[in-house]
């Protein structure tokens, strides 16, 4: 069967040409890409990447197939996928279906055949930037003008397309905790700005009854939960545009231990006062250089971001850096120095080969069971 052609066009006027191999239609949203060889299902499924078209710079997708289980929430949540080849062969154990079939079943426009390579070194020279991508509109002037005239992501709150609806009690499916061992558990509370299920499962496996309350929850209703602790999660888009998350952040520090991964960070910086700025074409793949700045330990780690804090910006709270990023010397981790409150900015829980950053759990189930002797002393 012959493919149908398609067409990415960036606001600055460049195209690319290709291959759908998923479905007819057309998007928009932010070009990005990502450096990741594998996780592909988790990319597409990961709610940060709500209002972005992803580019894959590994140049075979698909190999080892799809299947239930390597999801970062209920469904896809990219505006669209570009790669270079799309595997003909499905070729693992676990796979359950073809990534063709998975991008049909989830109406995702996807493109093949397109030059990746020199996409992405567009992007990295020019900046990440709006773009469209289609199989139906294939005049290269009018989809220039779409992606100038499409929305992007600066301003935008994202967080409520992808947050959920009502709160409710995460659970292991095929798990049935006994009440005697439940009632042990320490209450997180986590906030969900798009988060990620992995977060979720650390968060029960290390012996949490984990609570996930939706992103315009208020910090009274999150008090009244009584909880242990609170984890600000991941998310979509430019953290100044939730105001109404920062400002009930700021109602919750000093109160109740918190702990921040990707969007949480960015978000707590600016409860903290101080500002973020957006990154020229931001940090996306599992092969990350991230310091840590008290032990001197570097670790490979998993980041999907376009924004990062100013620390210099913050003058009123004493906060100190915790990580870089060894490629820019980005600010990849904060804590406070008088409350118990710290963040990074890449992901623990994405585990791209090594689990070293999952001892950052770990510290956060200190820093609760800690805060909890000293209140209830």
């Amino acid at each position: 069967m012959k493919k149908k052609r398609a067409m990415i066009a960036l606001e600055d006027g460049r195209v690319f040409e290709g291959l759908s191999c998923g479905v007819e239609g057309e998007r928009e949203g932010e070009i990005v890409f990502n450096t990741s060889m594998m996780g592909y299902q988790e990319i597409i499924t990961d709610p940060s990447y709500k209002g972005q078209i992803v580019t894959m710079t590994y140049p075979l997708i698909g190999n080892y197939g799809v299947n239930s289980t390597d999801v970062e929430s209920s469904s896809p949540k990219v505006e669209g996928f570009i790669l270079r080849e799309m595997s003909t062969i499905t070729s693992n154990h676990r796979a359950e279906a073809h990534l063709v079939d998975y991008f049909r079943e989830y109406g995702i426009v996807a493109v093949e055949g397109v030059d990746t390579r020199a996409l992405t070194k567009h992007i990295r020279l020019r900046g990440a930037m709006k773009g469209v991508i289609s199989t139906i509109d294939l005049d290269p002037k009018s989809l220039v003008e779409k992606a100038k005239n499409s929305p992007g992501i600066v301003g935008r709150d994202l967080v409520r397309e992808v947050t959920c609806k009502e709160g409710y009690l995460f659970e292991v499916e095929g798990e049935r905790v006994a009440p005697e061992r439940n009632s042990d558990r320490l209450n997180v509370v986590v906030m969900d700005y798009g988060v990620k299920l992995n977060i979720l499962r650390i968060l029960h496996n290390i012996g949490c009854r984990v609570h996930v309350v939706p992103a315009h929850t208020k910090a009274d209703t999150v008090l009244s939960m009584k909880p242990d602790g609170v984890l600000l999660s991941n998310g979509p888009g430019d953290p100044e545009g939730l105001p109404y998350a920062v400002s009930e952040i700021r109602h919750l520090l000093g109160k109740v231990p918190l702990f921040g991964i990707c969007l949480g960070q960015q978000l707590l910086g600016l409860a903290y006062g101080g500002k973020t700025y957006k990154l020229k074409f931001g940090h996306r793949g599992a092969n990350q250089p991230i310091k840590e700045l008290s032990t001197g330990n570097v670790y490979i780690a998993s980041e999907n971001h376009g924004f990062a804090v100013d620390l210099a910006s913050i003058k009123e709270e004493p906060v100190v850096p915790t990580h870089i990023n060894l490629n820019d010397n980005t600010v990849e981790g904060i804590e406070h120095k008088k409350f118990p409150a710290f963040s990074v900015q890449y992901h623990p829980e994405a585990s791209p080969g090594p689990h070293d950053s999952y001892g950052l759990f770990t510290k956060f189930k200190k820093m609760m069971e800690d805060f909890k002797k000293r209140t209830y002393a």
